[in-house]
């Protein structure tokens, strides 16, 4: 899995002018490179409040892959996840539809989710 997700967006014609124009005087590589360090910087402007609002929800941040002999484990201990992730959260694709159902109660993902096609469909209901 590649560690970044392409995303599109729509700029005014007068922003996306001023971002050449300070690609073009060498102040950045590329306009996703201004686009990236704009992402990075306001980021960080907020970090505060993403690490507290992260703490409070209890969500993992970062990322967090399920494997089937995971969840196999979870279905035994006769528990269900509550999976908030803020990053990445992914389920192996050999995991079967009907062990995903058994064992994953919710989903909320900021950011990306990952998986087979069929436990996508499965858990569709389950996604928040």
């Amino acid at each position: 899995m590649g560690d970044s997700e392409k995303i599109t967006i729509n700029l005014g014609l007068v922003d996306l002018g001023q971002i050449d124009l300070l690609v073009q005087q060498g102040f950045y590589a590329n306009r996703t490179d201004f686009i990236r360090t704009a992402i990075r910087t306001a980021l960080a402007a907020h970090g505060e409040t993403v690490k507290q609002t992260v703490a409070r929800k209890r969500m993992v941040l970062g990322l967090e892959h399920y494997t089937r002999r995971d969840l196999e484990e979870v279905r035994m201990s006769g528990h269900k996840l509550q999976i908030q992730v803020v990053g990445l959260a992914s389920i192996a694709d050999d995991v079967p539809p009907e062990l995903a159902l058994e064992t994953i109660d919710s989903i909320e993902v900021l950011g990306a989710f990952r998986a087979s096609p069929e436990v996508r469909t499965a858990l569709a209901r389950r996604l928040r």
